[in-house]
C-alpha cells in the first residue's frame, strides 16, 4: 500500500520571463496541496534554465501553503558551502513550520572544468567533493560546533552553531543514491534514502532488479533496518483525463527517450528507467510488478521536463485522485487544521 505520494520538478522558464516559470512552479505546489499529495520536490538546475535555487523557492513555497511536505531532490553538493546552505535550510525548515526535506548528493560539479574559475577560482584544487563535504552538513544541521568562539561583542551576541538550528531537520535528510557504495554509505549515515530513474547497472542489467538491491543494502545498513526510509522516483504519466493530443505528445516523448532505457549508458553503466505512459490502471498494474516499488511504500513522481502548464495540471490531477488510489494512497486533508511542525523529526516525503 503506497503510504506517502509527492512530485518532482524542474520549474523551467523562459530566459525573457523567468518570473513566469518561478510563479508556475509555485501554483503548481499550491495545486499539489490542494490535491492531498504529501510533498512536492524541486530539482536543481545550474547554468540552465530550470530553477537554480530551490531553497529560495520553497521558502516561497511555505508562505504559500500550510500543510505540504517541500523538498529537494537533490541538492548537489559540489555547487554549495555547507555551513551556508546548513543555514538556509534551517531557515525554510523553520519558516515551513518543520515540513522541509533536504535531499543531497555528492561528486564535482557538472562541467566542473568549465565553471570552476567561478565557482572557486582560487580554492579548486583543495575542495573535497566526496563524502566528507555531505558529512560537515550533516553536522552543522545537527548542531554540532560551526565556531569556537561563543559570546557577546559590543552588541552582537555570536553562536558556536548554526542559527536558526531547527533539531527535527537532521531526520529528514535524503541521499541521492545511484549505486550500492552511495546507498550503503547513507544507510551507515542514518540518512533516508532517494533513488530516482538513474541507477548504476552493477547487479544486472535490469533497471528494478539494480534499484531493489540499492535499497536492500540500504536498509542493511541502517540502524532502522527495515524500516528506514526510501522514496522511489520514476517518470510516470497518466493519460486519463488526457485529451488526444496530450497523449500523443506524451508517448512521443516517451518513445524519444526510450532508446537510453534498452542499455547500460556511458563508462559509469548507468540504466534508465522507461516512462510509464498510460492509464491510472494500467501504470499500477506496471508499478506493482517492479521489484523497486515493491520495496517502498513512498513515491515522488517526477513530471517531464518540456510540458505545459495544463499538461502538469492534468497529469497531477490525474496521479492525486486516479493512479494513488489504485496504489492505495488516501489524500491528505487539505483543510485540516494539524499543527505541520507537531513532529518535525519524522516529516512526510513522498
Amino acid at each position: 500500500m503506497l503510504r506517502k505520494l509527492g512530485f518532482l520538478t524542474i520549474g523551467l522558464f523562459d530566459e525573457a520571463d523567468p518570473r513566469r516559470g518561478h510563479e508556475d512552479t509555485l501554483d503548481l505546489i499550491t495545486l499539489g496541496e490542494q490535491l492531498g499529495f504529501d510533498s512536492a520536490w524541486l530539482r536543481h538546475r545550474h547554468l540552465q534554465y530550470g530553477i537554480s535555487s530551490p531553497v529560495a523557492v520553497l521558502a516561497a513555497a511555505s508562505q504559500r501553503t500550510r500543510r505540504i511536505e517541500l523538498g529537494t531532490a537533490v541538492t548537489p553538493l559540489g555547487w554549495e558551502n555547507p555551513l551556508r546552505l546548513a543555514e538556509d535550510l534551517a531557515t525554510v525548515d523553520v519558516l515551513s513550520g518543520g515540513r522541509l526535506n533536504a535531499g543531497i548528493s555528492i561528486g564535482p560539479p557538472t562541467h566542473f572544468e568549465n565553471v570552476r574559475a567561478a565557482l572557486y577560482p582560487d580554492t579548486a584544487e583543495h575542495e573535497d567533493f566526496g563524502h566528507r563535504r555531505a558529512e560537515r552538513l550533516l553536522e552543522l544541521v545537527r548542531g554540532e560546533p560551526a565556531s569556537d568562539f561563543v559570546g557577546t561583542e559590543g552588541i552582537e551576541v555570536y553562536s558556536r552553531r548554526v542559527q536558526p538550528h531547527s533539531p527535527g531537520l537532521a531526520a529528514r535528510i535524503w541521499y541521492g543514491a545511484g549505486s550500492l557504495r552511495s546507498a550503503r554509505w547513507a544507510g551507515d549515515h542514518g540518512l533516508n534514502l532517494l533513488t530516482s530513474s538513474v541507477v548504476k547497472a552493477e547487479e544486472s542489467e535490469d533497471f528494478a532488479e539494480n534499484q531493489r538491491a540499492q535499497i536492500h543494502a540500504f536498509r542493511a545498513a541502517h540502524p532502522d533496518g527495515d524500516r528506514a526510509r526510501v522514496s522511489q522516483g520514476l517518470v510516470v504519466i497518466p493519460t486519463d483525463g488526457a485529451t488526444p493530443e496530450q497523449r500523443a505528445k506524451y508517448r512521443a516523448y516517451a518513445e524519444a527517450r526510450t532508446p537510453r532505457t534498452l542499455a547500460p549508458q556511458g563508462p559509469a553503466r548507468m540504466l534508465f528507467a522507461p516512462d510509464l505512459v498510460g492509464t491510472s490502471a494500467e501504470i499500477a498494474e506496471r508499478l506493482e510488478e517492479h521489484a523497486g516499488y515493491r520495496e517502498v511504500d513512498e513515491v515522488a513522481f517526477a513530471l517531464p521536463f518540456t510540458f505545459d502548464r495544463a499538461d502538469y495540471g492534468q497529469i497531477l490531477t490525474d496521479i492525486a485522485t486516479r493512479l494513488g488510489p489504485a496504489l492505495g494512497w488516501r489524500p491528505a486533508d487539505a483543510g485540516s487544521d494539524a499543527d505541520p511542525s507537531a513532529d518535525t523529526g519524522t516529516g512526510t516525503n513522498g
